[in-house]
């Protein structure tokens, strides 16, 4: 056989080994948890439960924007503390007929979050899918922590978007921009949305992960979302007419009772959110708690800068990432002890 041949048959076989090594360089490229999480964020957005709510929040958004363009001339006073921070009314001004865009996060954005965790784990053991991805060559854990990270980047990215469109809305209408420090404002408002909202769907991956059955659990956590809506409230109010003193006790005892009260409402996320959400968009807000004549007397009545209102919703914001730590420690650890089992 002449040399030429046998060069040509050695380049003809070399060539699909060369093709063969990059197809197996560029797979090794892609890590098996970034494509977890693309795949969880495309079922996410394109499942039919995400469309609906996005369209109820979408609706709700503009309402709430439309009652506060048109109510925000009456809302101006002169003697506004708040008057230098037009922008940020557009998130908390309301005439009473819609609420606010912010009473509307803190009451659509627990369902966003059950919503996207009630059948994370468990739709996919009922679908005999768990057993087959648990059979691939990747780490354990990867799962549950793909589930929570791609669900925690649509909600994050669907938070910002409405605030931004809200924003923009308001500076077509208005014609004014907004000043840096109510940007600011509004942006950790939605980041502490994003952790309020992350609270929830931890719960729900909680629950997914307990409960065999995806019914059970969306009901446990609308369970949960209820109780603290309305039955907490109820029961702290029902401690407070136990428990209050007299009205000739010391004044003291009368302040150590409040504080009491409103640690105990603290309890309740709904609570935790409320309390941050309306210091950063109501500079005015000096205080969360009772305050003594000693504290008010000679007091001006002026805004707070950003930082102080960052440092006085800061325990707020800590409770919030506490407890969605510990909702997603409970769910990593249930997921790991799990028997895992091939249908």
């Amino acid at each position: 056989m002449p040399d030429s041949d046998l060069t040509l048959n050695a380049h003809t076989v070399a060539e699909p080994t060369k093709q063969k090594k990059q197809h197996k360089l560029k797979t090794k490229a892609i890590h098996p948890f970034r494509v977890l999480v693309q795949k969880e964020i495309s079922d996410q957005v394109r499942s039919w439960k995400f469309i609906i709510l996005l369209g109820i929040i979408a609706l709700t958004c503009l309402g709430s924007l439309y009652t506060s363009l048109t109510n925000i001339g009456h809302a101006i006073k002169a003697n506004d503390p708040e008057a230098d921070f037009f922008f940020l009314k557009l998130f908390t001004l309301t005439d009473g007929s819609l609420p606010s865009y912010s009473v509307f996060i803190s009451f659509l954005g627990p369902l966003l979050g059950l919503s996207l965790g009630f059948d994370a784990i468990n739709s996919e053991r009922n679908r005999g899918t768990l057993s087959r991805l648990m059979a691939q060559p990747i780490h354990r854990d990867y799962l549950i922590n793909a589930k929570f990270l791609a669900s925690l980047s649509v909600i994050s990215v669907l938070l910002f978007a409405l605030g931004f469109l809200v924003m923009g809305i308001g500076m077509l209408i208005i014609g004014l921009p907004p000043t840096a420090e109510e940007f600011w404002r509004v942006v950790f408002f939605i980041i502490i949305s994003v952790f309020y909202v992350a609270f929830w769907l931890n719960l729900s991956i909680l629950f997914s992960v307990k409960f065999r059955q995806a019914a059970t659990s969306a009901l446990a956590g609308i369970a949960v979302w209820l109780f603290f809506s309305i039955f907490f409230v109820m029961i702290i109010n029902l401690i407070n007419k136990a428990t209050m003193p007299p009205q000739y006790a010391p004044p003291a005892v009368i302040l150590g009772h409040e504080n009491l009260m409103l640690n105990l409402t603290r309890i309740s996320p709904s609570t935790l959110f409320s309390e941050a959400t309306s210091t950063m968009l109501m500079p005015s807000v000096r205080s969360l708690g009772p305050l003594t004549m000693q504290q008010v007397q000679g007091a001006i009545p002026s805004p707070l800068p950003i930082g102080q209102s960052l440092l006085l919703v800061w325990p707020q914001l800590t409770g919030l990432i506490a407890l969605t730590l510990v909702c997603f420690a409970f769910s990593y650890v249930g997921f790991m002890r799990k028997e895992i089992r091939s249908r």
